[in-house]
């Protein structure tokens, strides 16, 4: 019987091969995956949807003359549970006589990741990608599903993502991951399993509702199903949909790239700020993405809240902005705006002479030194519960916000003419900061140097002086922003 051929019939008295195989083939090939006589590195975790995946590619490996090497990440974050998974896979291959290679890594909490979950997913596809390079692997296989692809584009929806987001994981990227089985359900691979008589481990954190997937896969996805029991299907039919727009959006910027960004010495790139106004928006928003991409160390994209924060110094701004960002200084003229990489050792620090700067806070927690006043800033997220155990409360050096009043992107920037707030204490009247200054007595020379903090909605914080009495915390707090400034010179003594 010949496996390349998944649609030929069955012949009389042979046994009908799996309808999962069958699917499978038809994606590889559809979406040219891989082909015959290649090495594929396969991520065995050992839960249904990677043994399911394994299995499969071990079936076809004689007839396509695959070569299959199998990698295990072993974290160690469920104690005794992890050892035995590791043990199942590594039983799982030594069965059918497959290379198995286990990674341990020491996974070490860093301030850029927002969960021990990304820093892991992370370590595993870098290990990954090397270890490919190592064996001279040509594709590096893992075992997302469409209920994956469906978790997925549900989450990027409630973040408010474009396109992009929404089009979800691609069947293959530019690094070599491939997802053979991005068009079979989960409850697809659970038949295969039974049918194949084939055991899997289940990993305990899946249940845990800590983890904003987990909800999304235990509460939301059901009660989508329930109202449109094919939802799975449907949602990754879509992101199939737009990941095809997207593909033609991203080939258009690229175009765009070549005929209107210029590139100078010193990495710096310009832009005719004419020819980005009559752009259309979905245009000028990918625009900037692409140039800022530039700047990225991994070659990641910015959020829509940065390129949103970007487009509009761009257009609105006046001459002489210059907008700091953590990969890129972005300066605004009458006719150009150029963009050029931050200098080394000195990312986050912010010169507020003369010139206007705001410093965009892409992310939290986060850490701005203002040169002005020789000051760090540091941001963080943490719920009310836990600031009254620490006994956090506001002063001088520290501010306490309810982080469901504002919205983002929060910036730290130096007074304009025209700047006013609503002062902790005036019993709701707001004033202008000029006035403010003024009643305090702060010289001319030294209110350019004062930094605020500030949302959309407007001044959260002159920084070191007064709250903005609409974003101060309350006993309805649940979700607080704690604000810290210290004396960068001390610190560093």
């Amino acid at each position: 019987m010949d496996v390349e051929a998944p649609d030929q019939r069955m012949s009389s008295g042979s046994v009908a091969r799996p309808a999962l195989l069958n699917q499978f083939v038809r994606t590889v090939r559809q979406q040219g995956l891989f082909v015959h006589g290649q090495h594929l590195l396969v991520a065995v975790s050992g839960g249904p949807d990677s043994i399911a995946l394994l299995s499969l590619l071990h079936r076809l490996a004689k007839p396509w003359r695959l070569t299959l090497t199998v990698v295990h990440c072993n974290y160690a974050l469920r104690g005794a549970e992890s050892d035995g998974d590791e043990s199942f896979v590594a039983s799982f291959c030594r069965e059918r006589h497959l290379p198995f290679v286990v990674h341990r890594p020491k996974l070490v909490k860093r301030r850029q990741y927002s969960s021990l979950q990304a820093l892991a997913r992370d370590a595993r596809y870098d290990f990954m990608k090397q270890l490919a390079h190592e064996v001279g692997a040509d594709r590096i296989a893992v075992g997302h599903t469409a209920d994956d692809q469906a978790e997925t584009v549900l989450m990027w929806l409630l973040r408010g993502a474009g396109t992009t987001g929404l089009a979800g994981m691609p069947y293959v990227r530019e690094d070599g991951i491939i997802r053979p089985l991005l068009a079979s359900t989960r409850k697809e691979v659970l038949a295969y399993l039974d049918h194949q008589g084939l055991t899997y481990r289940r990993d305990s954190s899946n249940d845990q509702m800590l983890y904003y997937r987990n909800r999304i896969r235990k509460q939301l996805l059901p009660a989508i199903t329930q109202l449109t029991p094919a939802a799975v299907s449907v949602l990754q039919r879509q992101a199939d949909l737009l990941r095809e727009d997207e593909q033609y959006l991203e080939a258009t910027t690229g175009k765009l790239m070549c005929e209107l960004v210029s590139h100078s010495a010193g990495a710096m790139q310009r832009l005719n700020r004419q020819a980005l106004i009559e752009l259309p928006v979905a245009l000028q928003r990918r625009l900037v993405r692409a140039v800022l991409r530039t700047y990225d160390e991994e070659g990641r994209a910015s959020s829509m809240g940065v390129v949103e924060s970007v487009c509009r110094v761009l257009l609105r701004g006046r001459s002489g902005t210059q907008l700091l960002l953590k990969q890129a200084m972005v300066s605004l003229d009458q006719e150009t705006v150029r963009f050029s990489p931050v200098r080394e050792n000195r990312k986050d620090v912010v010169d507020s002479g003369s010139r206007k700067i705001e410093c965009l806070i892409s992310s939290v927690p986060a850490t701005i030194s203002w040169a002005g006043t020789k000051q760090q800033i540091h941001v963080e997220h943490m719920d009310r519960c836990e600031t009254v155990q620490r006994g956090l409360v506001p002063s001088a050096q520290r501010a306490l916000f309810d982080a469901d009043r504002y919205s983002g992107p929060l910036f730290v920037r130096s007074w304009r003419a025209g700047d006013r707030f609503v002062p902790q204490g005036m019993k709701g009247r707001s004033k202008k900061l000029q006035d403010f200054f003024i009643d305090r007595k702060i010289p001319r020379y030294q209110r350019e140097i004062v930094p605020l903090l500030v949302a959309p909605e407007g001044i959260l914080w002159v920084v070191g002086m007064r709250q903005d009495e609409r974003f101060v915390v309350s006993r309805g707090t649940a979700n607080c922003l704690v604000v810290s400034v210290s004396d960068r010179v001390s610190e560093e003594e």
